[in-house]
């Protein structure tokens, strides 16, 4: 009697999560301009008010210093993700390459054969092809304004024709850059033009997580030449660690399904280094080390957004009205103020001014004393601050409290 066999078990295959996480880092992108937290777009960069919108914060042009922390934060997390996860942001997550999969899984499913600039079709095909192109350009254009310009006021400018010249300048740029590269670009942007893979190749050591096929292995191999088939940056695995692979895990899939059937496991798998160290070739020096420095500026960043003061005051002496001595001998001197609401919610205001040396209260006059502003409101406020007339010169402070009397900002001038 022959000896029954086993059953073939179905391989562990990487593709469905390679999707899923395209899926969703497409789908962040898109949505996130149209989500809002406290009354304001979740990420927007509002260029004519100098406003960044954060995740339910408002920072303005005055607090550069948080979009400097944000930047170096991010800076660091970046060479950190490069350092130990190398590509796998290419193969994965880069939208250059989500566009590049949707293209050509489109161009497949019209018929069209062949890879990169070489394709073949029929005359209508191709054309719709090329309208495809056309709408993703235009898709990834429109949302990358998005995130500058508020979607709904986005539509409603563009249909009426009043967007900016700027916007629509940018709107086209982008949308004809993009088709270019869908067109006749594509993987090569991967291989030949993005900088991402050099500097990647810059950073990586031990520690670097690659895809590969270990030496090993390499006796198992039958050469049915399936990972080079289903590559699609168009180079053979099996002669070592190259720097136009994306990680993006096609040939791991191709190697299990055809080893599966000869009930053996793959030959190609992600590993950290080319000596197969393992997880234990994340404990080095270079790599706990950038990973404490941005541990460190990420908890300065959160901490600096979140205790900053609910409120913020400038004030500064107006240069298109000079002093000017009344009646009674007192010195009248304007100002302009900027009061800044950076709660969630609507507040009411009220400023004082006082000698700095002796906290002597000194009158205000112009503008109401008691100012409401909305949530993430900016208002500038003119006013005259009387003062008896300086022999040398005489420090000011100016107090924004609640409506109880609690201080909340303070902001310093002098008179000569």
């Amino acid at each position: 009697m022959s000896e029954t066999s086993s059953p073939q078990k179905a391989p562990a295959l990487l593709s469905p999560w390679r999707r899923r996480c395209q899926w969703a880092t497409t789908l962040l992108l898109l949505l996130v301009p149209w989500l809002r937290a406290n009354g304001n777009s979740l990420l927007r960069v509002d260029i004519p008010d100098l406003t960044l919108y954060f995740f339910g914060q408002t920072l303005r042009i005055e607090e550069l210093y948080l979009i400097l922390l944000f930047s170096l934060a991010l800076t660091l997390g970046f060479l950190l993700m490069t350092m130990l996860l190398g590509r796998v942001w290419c193969g994965w997550l880069c939208p250059q390459t989500t566009l590049t999969d949707l293209a050509e899984w489109f161009a497949t499913r019209l018929g069209i054969k062949g890879k990169q600039r070489h394709q073949s079709g029929s005359l209508v095909r191709t054309f719709v092809l090329q309208l495809f192109y056309l709408f993703l350009a235009s898709l990834v254009s429109a949302n990358l304004l998005w995130y500058f310009i508020e979607p709904r006021r986005f539509f409603a400018q563009l249909i009426s024709g009043q967007l900016h010249y700027a916007a629509l300048i940018c709107l086209l740029l982008v949308a004809l850059t993009v088709y270019l590269d869908l067109a006749m670009v594509r993987r090569l942007m991967c291989s030949d033009f993005c900088p991402y893979g050099r500097l990647q190749t810059t950073l990586a050591d031990q520690s670097t997580l690659i895809l590969h096929l270990p030496p090993s292995e390499l006796p198992r191999c039958i050469a049915c030449g399936s990972c080079v088939q289903v590559c699609p940056m168009e180079i053979d695995i099996r002669t070592g660690y190259q720097v136009e692979c994306i990680n993006c895990g096609r040939c791991l899939d191709a190697c299990r399904q055809v080893m599966a059937k000869r009930n053996q496991p793959g030959l190609i798998r992600y590993n950290f280094g080319t000596s197969d160290g393992g997880m234990r070739a994340l404990l080095n020096p270079r790599t706990f080390l950038l990973s404490l420095a941005t541990l460190a500026l990420t908890i300065i960043l959160v901490l600096a957004v979140y205790q900053r003061p609910s409120v913020s005051l400038k004030v500064a002496v107006s240069h298109t009205a000079a002093s000017r001595t009344l009646k009674d001998g007192s010195l009248a001197t304007f100002f302009n103020a900027w009061v800044h609401n950076r709660s969630d919610v609507k507040a009411s205001y009220r400023m004082t001014a006082r000698q700095t040396d002796n906290h002597k209260p000194l009158p205000l006059r112009g503008q109401s004393d008691q100012y409401e502003l909305a949530a993430g409101e900016n208002l500038r406020i003119d006013f005259v601050l009387l003062t008896p007339v300086p022999e040398s010169r005489l420090d000011v402070e100016f107090i924004l409290s609640d409506l109880s009397g609690a201080e909340l900002a303070v902001a310093s001038a002098h008179i000569k």
